[in-house]
């Protein structure tokens, strides 16, 4: 374990039935780092995120959180407010853009104009400001992406999992997506993205993981090669 290290886990393992689906000696992650996990489809990627974020469960023989040991089941509160999930399709509440942002800070029971100025900062990040009143129900596929990054920005997470930000967007939708990635990583946190997305494996300084049959391999200097 490094002295950067946010998150280090030894012995995953996830078994469905008889199959063992991960099997992985080793996982760290390092502060304000981003890395793209691979794989082909059924090899646990999403799994894999579902367990660093505690909505699945898995045998772990050893977990340190900055530095410290802590025991992984039951899921620690400590990891419930450093990590902070992104799903595929990312699910919107009724009411506004706003009220969606700001959902998760009055559930930590930050005051109201804490609250505001927080979101505020956030539609101006993701650059959706002109959609504050709109009803979130009602958004394109791009804006919602933005609208939970945004909404996921504002609880400060140590770590952002995210799960194919990009798979469901084309064109200039994609490109803003693309574009808030850096700025996660500039502002502190950490980025695993589950993803097939060569513009994302290619960003500065971007780590590639891949699984394959269970075992998470490093992928980066492999990919490095075929961009030269």
């Amino acid at each position: 374990m490094t002295l950067n290290a946010l998150i280090s886990l030894h012995g995953i393992q996830k078994k469905i039935g008889d199959r063992v689906l991960l099997d992985i000696d080793f996982l760290q992650v390092e502060q304000a780092c981003a890395y793209v996990l691979t794989g082909i489809n059924g090899a646990g990627k999403t799994t894999l995120l579902r367990i660093l974020s505690g909505l699945d469960t898995a045998l772990i023989d050893k977990a340190n959180f900055l530095g410290g040991k802590l025991d992984w089941f039951p899921y620690p509160a400590i990891l419930r407010n450093a990590i902070v999930y992104v799903h595929q399709h990312p699910i919107m509440f009724s009411g506004s853009v706003a009220n969606n942002i700001a959902f998760g800070l009055k559930v930590h029971g930050v005051s109201t104009s804490e609250q505001m100025h927080a979101v505020q900062r956030a539609l101006e990040w993701a650059g959706i400001e002109h959609l504050r009143e709109r009803q979130a129900i009602t958004l394109s596929g791009g804006e919602k992406q933005r609208v939970a990054l945004a909404r996921a920005k504002v609880l400060q997470p140590k770590l952002l999992l995210l799960d194919e930000p990009t798979s469901n967007l084309d064109g200039e939708a994609r490109e803003q997506v693309i574009a808030l990635i850096p700025e996660l990583i500039k502002d502190g946190s950490s980025v695993i993205m589950v993803c097939h997305d060569r513009d994302l494996i290619a960003l500065p300084d971007v780590q590639r993981l891949k699984l394959r049959d269970g075992k998470l391999e490093n992928r980066q200097s492999d990919f490095q090669q075929t961009l030269r």
